[in-house]
């Protein structure tokens, strides 16, 4: 069922970095995508795909994990993802295109979870460094990037008190995220 995935569609931060990602589930996670909807079908986005461990290094370092979570600098070693989706857009788009990066983060998203794996999206990027370290065509921005996994953390929903919608770690580490109600989600005329 579609809602039991969307539950387990978490913001995982950790992973059992030893299990390793295919490229060939990690196409068929980008061919989700490309079978997304697309506005005007320009399909104007592009893919770097990578489970490989110098590439998944350099990935890493130009990230910021967890806003909230100021005194985490993101995953141990044997925590961290064990691929990554680039998703690149054009320098100059006939069109925006925000729409498609959401519309295939989530379809990648639900299939990497349908295969046992799970994600978390990333737009805080250092882009320039990470852009020239990778050699990507200068034609081509990063617009996010997806970390996959095999998650090692639980990942809870909790309701929203007093409005704040700060994630949060307990003693045991769990990660809870608070989610809005959904009668206060829905207005009536």
């Amino acid at each position: 069922m579609i809602k039991d995935l969307i539950l387990k569609n978490r913001s995982y931060r950790k992973f059992h970095e030893e299990v390793n990602i295919s490229s060939e589930d990690l196409r068929e996670l980008v061919d989700l995508a490309r079978l997304s909807p697309s506005g005007s079908n320009l399909q104007p986005l592009k893919f770097i795909l990578s489970n490989e461990k110098e590439r998944n290094k350099i990935i890493f370092e130009n990230l910021a994990w967890a806003g909230y979570l100021k005194d985490w600098d993101g995953p141990e070693e044997g925590e961290r993802p064990s691929a990554y989706i680039i998703i690149l857009g054009p320098e100059n788009p006939v069109k925006p295109f925000d729409y498609d990066v959401a519309l295939a983060c989530q379809s990648m998203l639900i299939g990497a979870v349908e295969k046992g794996y799970g994600g978390c999206i990333f737009g805080s990027i250092k882009r320039i460094p990470l852009s020239k370290e990778l050699n990507i065509p200068e034609h081509l921005k990063i617009q996010l990037i997806i970390a996959l996994g095999k998650p090692k953390e639980k990942v809870c929903i909790d309701p929203i008190i007093n409005n704040d919608v700060k994630y949060w770690r307990d003693e045991n580490e769990v990660h809870h995220v608070p989610k809005r109600n959904l009668d206060d989600l829905i207005i009536e005329l």
